[in-house]
């Protein structure tokens, strides 16, 4: 027996259904199709709410307001470019709310095109790993660079603590080794998630990659193993650093900082895990259009999967960018050079100029050369005496 079609009138329902008799009606009481159509499980997970202008206007609401906020406080920390080798990486880690919150919005837009959103993760997956770059790096610049890192806690016993992750390292002592793998942890995660991000895109022309398609002939399953692997990784080297320096960072007031952009990608990207589970448990189930006599999927259990997180990080960034209001405030550069109430006169060419400067990522590929290098040992500590030196010449 296959209901086909089902119409409430007032007083009763009438229900098309067909079995060896194509033209049996039956008839059954408003109370007990409501009782059908009212299961609490029935729908859940279905994807139709985002199909709807609803939620694409919500979603458009939370953006807007995001983009607004985080938009005035680049301005801001263009405006009082007073310390470009700080600020440089503040503003590369304010971007990641206008492209996360843009890109998820108009992926959003073609949620019934099938697939369409696999592009859009592409460039937005490949700034999150540039995010967590800028992130360390700014907190090596906040410290004055490697040579002074290592001059600091060069010797110093790691203690051993499982919440970080040293419970294997005691006994051991912080080493030049210590330092390099902590970068060489992020700079990896910035390398393989945009090859991943390009090869996603190459196996979905071929038809080999689907959200949520964790057979053996599919990518995605491998596609994920490697990008938990390096992510975890990634996000263990930044532990590690923070563990070794967070008595030097205090000033800075890094656990702010720390938590906000932890929580931006590695909340994100959990929460993806956990829609791919409850995909893999069929509690989020593909649209599928029961019209006629067949049953046919219009979209991939994969695709509503990725709808809802692109709707829940459409709402996300508006928190994410309240934030980093609070972490990042350009304040803190703007009362170094306050000569008035009208503050600093600039020109639109000088703030092009600095963003210009600041988003060119040419730095990035310096530091990776630099830190898989085999003389990185004798250029730290090369860096080391260099920045010793100076100081001493200055007293």
């Amino acid at each position: 027996m296959k209901i086909n079609s089902m119409s409430v009138l007032p007083t009763e329902t009438i229900l098309n259904v067909t079995t060896k008799s194509p033209n049996l009606m039956v008839r059954v009481t408003e109370a007990s199709a409501a009782a059908l159509a009212m299961d609490p499980l029935s729908h859940v997970g279905d994807g139709i709410f985002l199909q709807t202008k609803t939620a694409q206007g919500i979603a458009g609401a939370f953006v807007w307001v995001a983009l607004f906020l985080t938009c005035q406080q680049i301005y801001q920390h263009l405006r009082w470019y007073t310390n470009p080798q700080e600020q440089r990486w503040i503003v590369r880690i304010l971007f990641i709310v206008p492209i996360y919150a843009t890109y998820s919005w108009i992926s959003l837009l073609f949620f019934n095109s099938e697939s369409v959103y696999v592009y859009f993760f592409t460039v937005r997956d490949c700034y999150e790993a540039f995010v967590i770059y800028n992130f360390l790096s700014l907190c090596y610049e906040y410290l004055g660079g490697e040579g002074n890192i290592m001059s600091e806690i060069r010797g110093k016993p790691i203690k051993s603590s499982c919440l970080y992750g040293t419970c294997f390292l005691g006994g051991k002592t912080y080493t030049i080794g210590f330092l390099r793998f902590c970068k060489q942890a992020t700079l990896q995660f910035c390398l393989v998630k945009p090859l991943m991000a390009f090869v996603i895109i190459f196996l979905q022309i071929f038809g080999h990659y689907h959200d949520g398609d964790w057979s053996a002939n599919g990518g995605y399953i491998y596609i994920t193993i490697i990008y938990n692997i390096s992510v975890s990784l990634a996000l263990y080297g930044l532990y590690l650093f923070y563990f070794a320096t967070r008595d030097l960072l205090t000033p800075f007031e890094p656990v702010l900082k720390f938590c906000t952009i932890k929580s931006v990608i590695f909340l994100s990207f959990w929460q993806g895990v956990g829609l791919a589970i409850l995909e893999k448990a069929e509690v989020i189930s593909p649209i599928v259009n029961n019209g006629g006599t067949t049953s046919a999927v219009v979209t991939s259990a994969g695709t509503v999967s990725a709808g809802y997180q692109n709707f829940f990080i459409c709402i996300e960034m508006l928190f994410a960018a309240i934030a980093l209001r609070y972490a990042f405030p350009y304040q803190v550069y703007a009362q170094s050079c306050m000569t008035d109430v009208h503050g600093r006169s600039v020109t639109m060419q000088s703030i092009s100029s600095s963003l210009k400067e600041t988003m060119n990522p040419k730095d990035i590929m310096t530091d990776a050369i630099h830190n898989f290098h085999p003389q990185y040992q004798q250029y730290t500590q090369y860096s080391s005496e260099v920045t010793s030196s100076q100081q001493y010449e200055k007293l």
